[in-house]
């Protein structure tokens, strides 16, 4: 009986989640802010449930999702994700994360969005004048966390954001800080995270300055270089809560089975620049070696399912991971990501 009541409170905590796509606020600002980039969710396993795991992240992929996650990493673990977006747009990410004792961690992160060359097109020469420019994103960040007690971690990192477009390019530094309650339930987890809080991006270049004459009449007057002004954007800021239950687990799940474990995880979000929405996802492994992962995007107009699979090879004192996430986009295709991770005990 006390296990149908545990799955009847967490049931009424889902449902808050569900409804609160009705209450939230319906304003729209998309397009109102600079570097959507930073927006792209890292990591096959963390994408494979919608980006729901801002509560239970406990790898290298945390530096994304919620810096105080990476207290959880036991050794020294670098990670890499590769994903091909729509029209030739690759992401990529790469981190590493050092404990430094049993109480905090040091990360670094890279995460670069790039895309193929694009011919320049002019009035004189719609189909093209044969010569190309390209556009790229970067942002470096680096991360601390530490765990203040022994149910409560903090994270931050400070990052370096950049955009360039062609010979002009926008640059600004932003802070991300995160952090979870470990509640003595099921193995439950309260995580919160805020990021992308920093400056604005003003794009600047040579191709801004143009020659402008003051009087046409005068033919004796000469022009005069003026720069074009562009105006400063904002950054994607996002808040994120999340919460996540073991609802299978050898020990301290709601139903303990031995070898399986079964993740439930929520997650809303408040970006600064669209309408809020919510991811829920599911996550079990076998063994601690294979898992297969679900997510599901509530208030959003085309990412909506979320799927993805993972697999861990302990070999020595070294771990490997891989792990694949397929994530639906409706009408604009499929998104592939994969992610590989290597772990030193």
């Amino acid at each position: 009986m006390k296990k149908v009541k545990d799955v009847l409170f967490l049931l009424l905590v889902a449902g808050f989640f569900i409804n609160s796509g009705n209450i939230w606020a319906k304003t729209d600002k998309n397009g109102t802010t600079a570097a959507q980039f930073l927006k792209i969710g890292v990591g096959a396993r963390a994408m494979a449930q919608a980006g729901s795991v801002v509560a239970f992240s406990d790898d290298v992929y945390s530096l994304y999702w919620n810096p105080s996650g990476i207290i959880n990493v036991k050794g020294i673990t670098f990670a890499a994700v590769h994903s091909r977006w729509f029209a030739d747009i690759t992401h990529q990410f790469i981190g590493l994360v050092i404990p430094v004792g049993n109480a905090s961690a040091v990360g670094f992160q890279a995460t670069a969005l790039n895309m193929d060359d694009i011919e320049i097109t002019t009035i004189d020469n719609p189909h093209g004048t044969g010569e190309f420019y390209d556009a790229s994103d970067l942002s470096i960040g680096v991360s601390y966390a530490v765990k203040l007690t022994n149910f409560f971690s903090l994270g931050i990192t400070g990052k370096y954001v950049q955009q360039s477009i062609y010979n002009e390019s926008a640059s600004t530094f932003a802070v991300d800080i995160g952090s979870k309650l470990d509640i003595p339930f099921y193995g439950m987890k309260l995580g919160m995270n805020f990021s992308n809080f920093g400056g604005k991006m003003q794009m600047d270049g040579r191709d801004l300055i143009k020659e402008y004459d003051l009087n046409p009449a005068n033919t004796l007057n000469d022009g005069v270089e003026v720069r074009l002004k562009t105006e400063p954007w904002e950054l994607p800021v996002n808040f994120s809560v999340g919460l996540s239950v073991d609802l299978m687990k050898s020990n301290g799940g709601i139903w303990a089975v031995k070898n399986n474990r079964l993740i439930l995880s929520a997650a809303g979000n408040h970006p600064a620049d669209a309408a809020e929405f919510a991811s829920f996802g599911l996550e079990y492994t076998y063994r601690d070696i294979l898992s297969v992962r679900g997510g599901y995007r509530l208030n959003r107009d085309v990412e909506r399912f979320f799927y993805g699979a993972g697999v861990k090879a302990p070999l020595a004192d070294v771990v490997f991971s891989f792990d694949y996430a397929l994530a639906s986009y409706g009408e604009l295709d499929f998104i592939h990501i994969f992610s590989a991770s290597i772990s030193f005990k």
